[in-house]
């Protein structure tokens, strides 16, 4: 188990989890480091990811059949016991025995016949006492059962979870990890059923997207180039291809020709609701990691001037790889300081997109580790921040020009409310359109965001 590459998904992803700090660390860095230690990478990217996205619920499972709070559990098992029970939960098309077999074993070898013995009688207690790992939610009871998917989940025989008629911001705050604080937000914002489906498609598995390069290919001819390939895929709108089980997507064939993007649905729409024109002059003032930037150029037939710069200098280099892959030749990188620099020699621009750092809560899904990050102190700071972007790019347009204004959040402070306080201070813009989309784990399921596009009054 110890040699190279022969690792189980189990074992790494406890390796991992052991030094990852939930607080601070993003969990994809240390992928990078731990996953060539492995022959299952899917498998143990899918148990890091589960244990951060359902920490909550899966810390509830074993305090209530361990009879104790998870802080009292030795610390260097607490990650083992979390992994076999998101599988459990979780991950039900693996046999149990299969799970807690091995994580008993890891446990042995890792530290002692006394540690398994006890991680052995937590898993089993916990295993006698789930009904059905695959119930389906409409015919069970809500304080009894963990979503796993859109309709359904693991159903224990015990009263455990928050009353969901008494208490709904408890229940889906224990029932999907999430912060109470945000939970409320959504319910006060949203409402109840809604904020249901906002949970379930923050939790979901998310699909990956491919957006097809038109400046190299066709959406036809990269489907061919798929079907040919045997790669499972669906497609959508006839715009983008929906992936279907596959690894790697660098591993792709077309990747390394610059034949195609990875774009989630809603942030694919930003630029299309945009719709910049060739021969304008555009500026990505928020361009890293530069999806939306070559989106950009593709649009515009790599025929227009677009600026891209980033207030985080070294994130540019990002942009500059996905441009030099993606072979587009319209897009100029200027470091953020050098921007007025710039601005004295291109002029004032056409069109400017502000895709502006938030929250991130509309892609949760994605990004799991937000929610053990975001508080309500940080949205207020980055709902200043934003605003002072918005501010800075109403200085660098023409006379007649256009600002989108996206973000991959769904709090209000972050979005309509921004673009109703700059309308009211600047009377001569105009709403020409806005959008929120919530996350949604329906299909095709996708992430969720804000996008808004204003305009000087030509009047």
């Amino acid at each position: 188990m110890s040699s190279q590459n022969t690792k189980s998904g189990r074992f790494t992803a406890y390796q991992l989890l052991d030094r990852f700090d939930i607080k601070k660390d993003y969990a994809s860095k240390l992928l990078d480091r731990f996953l060539p230690q492995t022959n299952q990478p899917q498998r143990t990217t899918d148990m890091v990811y589960g244990v951060i996205r359902n920490l909550t619920a899966i810390d509830h499972v074993i305090s209530t059949f361990a009879g104790c709070e998870t802080q009292r559990i030795f610390r260097k098992l607490i990650n083992i016991i979390r992994i076999a029970v998101y599988e459990l939960v979780f991950s039900p098309k693996t046999a149990d025995y299969a799970i807690v077999n091995e994580i008993v074993e890891i446990t042995k070898r890792r530290f002692s016949k006394r540690h398994a013995a006890f991680v052995n009688a937590l898993l089993r207690n916990i295993t006698r006492n789930i009904i059905s790992r695959t119930s389906e939610l409409t015919v069970s009871n809500p304080r009894r059962f963990i979503p796993s998917g859109l309709l359904s989940g693991c159903e224990f025989k015990t009263d455990f979870l928050p009353d969901s008629q008494k208490s709904p911001a408890d229940y889906l705050s224990m029932a999907f990890s999430l912060p109470l604080w945000l939970i409320e937000n959504w319910i006060r914002n949203f409402g109840f059923e809604k904020t249901s489906d906002i949970c379930s498609a923050s939790n979901r598995r998310s699909s990956v997207y491919i957006r097809p390069n038109i400046l190299k290919t066709s959406f036809g001819q990269l489907a061919k180039l798929f079907e040919d390939e045997n790669i499972e895929f669906e497609t959508v709108d006839n715009q983008l291809i929906k992936l279907k089980g596959f690894g790697s997507v660098t591993k792709l064939p077309g990747f390394s020709q610059g034949l195609f993007a990875v774009q989630d649905l809603t942030a694919f729409n930003v630029v299309s609701t945009l719709a910049p024109k060739p021969g304008q002059l555009i500026l990505d003032l928020c361009s890293a990691p530069g999806t939306k930037t070559t989106h950009l150029a593709e649009f515009t037939l790599d025929k227009a001037s677009i600026i891209a710069t980033d207030i985080d200098t070294n994130r540019l280099s990002s942009v500059h790889q996905n441009l030099k892959r993606l072979g587009m030749k319209s897009v100029e990188l200027v470091e953020y300081d050098f921007l007025a620099e710039s601005l004295k020699k291109t002029g004032h621009f056409d069109t400017i997109l502000l895709d502006v750092p938030c929250s991130n809560t509309g892609v949760l899904a994605k990004r799991p580790e937000v929610r053990h990050k975001i508080t309500a102190k940080a949205i207020s700071d980055l709902a200043a921040t934003q605003y002072d972007i918005l501010k800075k790019a109403r200085t660098m347009l023409k006379s007649t020009a256009r600002i989108c204004y996206s973000t991959c959040s769904i709090e209000p402070q972050e979005t309509s409310h921004q673009i109703t306080k700059f309308l009211k201070e600047n009377p001569d813009f105009t709403l020409a359109s806005e959008r929120l989309t919530l996350p949604s784990a329906a299909s095709p399921d996708h992430d969720g965001g804000y996008c808004a596009v204003i305009e000087i009054n030509k009047a």
